[in-house]
């Protein structure tokens, strides 16, 4: 196991380690949804062995892989959870049968598995089964800076903290966070639950000790079954405190679920199990279900990203890019692409204090997009897969992307935003989405046998690849990273994740 820095921590502590110590500023630090946080931005900012440097060291490679009972969805991240176990890391990953498994990051070693819903019943074009990522509560605010740029490092090498706050409050941590979740509750956001217990904690209906679910923040996760039932478990044991949520109909083509402020948002494509195309959004607390369908066309990419003020941007492949209320579901806004289709989804950058949101075209071409005005242009960038971006030591926003066999990167620079190309990759067949680790840009080649590659997120070179180790492609998920590692499955039931050797 991992060395801790505290034998004994208490209750104000235990929540600071399961993420509210950042809910000034999201965390940053944890793959908790589809795209890593809400802005979908596939970045993990810091990291405690992954980097640059470390990767040209050698060492890296598989940590440990484990055959579940079918291929694996994309792999969501705990870091330095405290329950009736124990100190533990988890990754989990649900599988297209419905088995969902938890998994000791740190050990290789199956925790606890659960079967929800049936496999599945679909066609060629519509797979049928849990087709959606596991998610777990995410903040909408633009994640912390890395470390060097305001001071912030937070990864899992810096020192813990217990500092002491007022009589009968809890840590200092509590405060801030305390007040954020209060903010959240005036929005309908969960308020109170996140705190049980804790002074001036107010439910979702604002008032102070409403009754809410007795569950602190980071305690669950949410999967979406087959059947289009919502699940909210417990990451100790997969146990559902309360029943499932009807969501969607059954054997949609679900992709992207998040939960964010209490509300689950998932989207829908391809007219699968009769599923209208576009987003939808399930209160946890009324199960109030809304809807948003495109007039015409259908979810460009695989789903939607959030802004700083919860509002969600979805692009389409009729080339709009709208804005969403997040609590109505109702069209705020349309930036439209001047004839062109929209063939990524949005992801929203933290660019000059306002929100920047950028998507693909088919031609290739990539569109920058304020995100209060809906205003923008579109830029040549070549990118033929989903965007991805990340701000390095000095401050500079770049945006990387597939772009036919290879990787392209570009700087957004300007006070009007503009594109300036960066650098292309060594020749990789068939690239898919990358991710950003601490500078290390990752993606997988997705041949007959997948490949993962590590770059140098300044200058493209390669630093790495994993040569022959997995054996099958990669199918229904992607990337994730969290715990120092790096997670991917493959078509053959294997989920593999890549790191550093610990200590057991």
């Amino acid at each position: 196991m991992r060395t801790w820095n505290a034998v004994a921590l208490s209750f104000s502590c235990a929540l600071a380690c399961t993420g509210t110590a950042h809910a000034q500023r999201g965390g940053g630090l944890e793959w908790s949804t589809a795209g890593g946080d809400a802005q979908r931005s596939s970045w993990v900012r810091n990291d405690a062995k992954i980097s640059v440097d470390r990767m040209q060291k050698g060492g890296f490679g598989v940590a440990w892989k484990i055959k579940l009972s079918g291929e694996p969805t994309t792999a969501s991240v705990l870091d330095r959870y405290i329950g009736y176990r124990g100190f533990r890391s988890y990754a989990f990953a649900g599988t297209a049968s419905g088995e969902l498994i938890a998994i000791d990051s740190d050990l290789g070693r199956v925790e606890w598995t659960k079967k929800i819903g049936s496999g599945p019943k679909g066609t060629a074009a519509c797979s049928g089964g849990m087709t959606s990522n596991i998610a777990r509560n995410v903040s909408p605010m633009f994640p912390a800076a890395p470390a060097g740029r305001m001071g912030g490092g937070f990864g899992r090498g810096g020192p813990a903290k217990s500092d002491v706050g007022q009589a009968n409050e809890g840590a200092v941590t509590i405060a801030p966070a305390l007040a954020n979740a209060n903010a959240a509750a005036a929005r309908g956001g969960r308020g109170a639950a996140a705190f049980p217990g804790m002074p001036g904690a107010r439910g979702a209906s604002g008032a102070t000790g409403a009754p809410m679910p007795p569950r602190r923040m980071g305690e669950t996760l949410v999967a979406l079954s087959s059947d289009g039932s919502l699940h909210d478990m417990y990451v100790s044991n997969g146990e559902e405190p309360t029943p499932p949520i009807p969501f969607v109909p059954a054997n949609s083509n679900a992709r992207d679920l998040a939960l964010v402020n209490n509300v689950a948002y998932v989207a829908t494509s391809q007219g699968c199990g009769g599923a209208a195309n576009g987003v939808w959004a399930v209160d946890m607390n009324s199960k109030q279900v809304n809807h948003w369908s495109p007039a015409s066309g259908d979810i460009a990419g695989s789903g939607f990203a959030f802004g700083p003020d919860s509002k969600v941007y979805a692009s389409t492949t009729s080339g709009d890019l709208v804005a969403l209320d997040p609590a109505k579901m109702q069209p705020a806004g349309v930036y439209r692409a001047s004839g062109q289709k929209f063939s990524s989804s949005p992801i929203v950058l933290d660019y000059k204090t306002k929100p920047l949101v950028a998507a693909a075209t088919e031609d290739g071409h990539i569109h920058l997009v304020d995100g209060v005005g809906l205003t923008g242009s579109a830029f040549s960038g070549a990118a033929s897969g989903p965007l991805a971006t990340w701000s390095d030591p000095n401050g500079t926003n770049w945006i990387v992307a597939p772009s036919k066999n290879n990787i392209a990167a570009w700087k957004v620079t300007g006070d009007t935003p503009s594109l300036q190309s960066g650098w292309t990759s060594p020749e990789i067949a068939s690239p898919m989405p990358p991710i950003i680790v601490d500078g290390v840009i990752f993606t997988v080649s997705n041949s007959p046998s997948a490949v993962l590659h590590a770059l140098d997120g300044a200058t493209g070179k390669e630093l790495w690849n994993s040569g022959k180790t997995m054996t099958a492609a990669v199918r229904i998920g992607s990337l994730s990273s969290g715990n120092d590692q790096i997670y991917i499955g493959t078509s053959d039931g294997m989920i593999y994740a890549f790191g550093f050797p610990i200590e057991h």
